[in-house]
């Protein structure tokens, strides 16, 4: 988490907004990408997606044995690619309650997208939140002390009042785990 705060540091002489998102595996750093929108006009490069195709790249689809560490609670279209690239860990600073997609729309913890969608979802993942987040406010509080004020007014970005909580992942069923055998040995094999 720390590579995560030093690298949201670094986005902003990117003119880019202080968001980051590093993935380990197996407890070694496998990759990393700060936010590209404004830099790439495109505002689908978020820190966490680009994170993810590149790890994609070099470990294949399946990120299950993979942690993505993020400055910021994945918004829902990063939510969604991590459930996809069945990412196992998630853990990130301050929540959002706006736009998170674990607080606000529970896309994270969503048990509805592994049960109907066994062969794309995998179960949930396990997910920290409120990580470093002391941290992460004064990171964005330096980027820009204005802005940092207004967003915390608004309650874009908060603290986790159950800092650093670890929820663990529901219990994976058999019909999950037959269905994560199922793509990774079929399914998969094919694309």
């Amino acid at each position: 988490m720390k590579r995560c705060i030093a690298l949201a540091k670094s986005s902003v002489a990117a003119d880019e907004r202080p968001f980051a998102a590093v993935i380990a595996y197996n407890g070694a750093f496998l990759c990393e990408s700060i936010n590209r929108a404004r830099q790439d006009h495109d505002v689908n490069h978020h820190a966490e997606v680009l994170a993810i195709s590149i790890a994609q790249r070099i470990r294949g689809r399946n990120l299950s044995d993979c942690t993505i560490y993020s400055t910021i609670e994945p918004c829902a279209q990063c939510a969604y690619a991590i459930r996809e690239a069945q990412i196992g860990r998630v853990i990130y600073g301050l929540k959002s309650p706006l736009m998170g997609g674990h607080s606000r729309w529970a896309i994270l913890s969503d048990p509805k997208l592994s049960k109907a969608l066994p062969e794309v979802f995998l179960p949930a993942p396990e997910i920290v939140s409120g990580f470093l987040q002391d941290e992460v406010e004064a990171l964005f509080d330096q980027w820009n002390p204005l802005m940092w004020r207004i967003i915390k007014a608004r309650g874009i970005f908060v603290s986790d009042a159950s800092a650093g909580s670890v929820l663990p992942p529901p219990q994976m069923r058999l019909t999950a785990r037959l269905g994560r055998l199922l793509r990774a040995h079929v399914i998969d094999r094919f694309r």
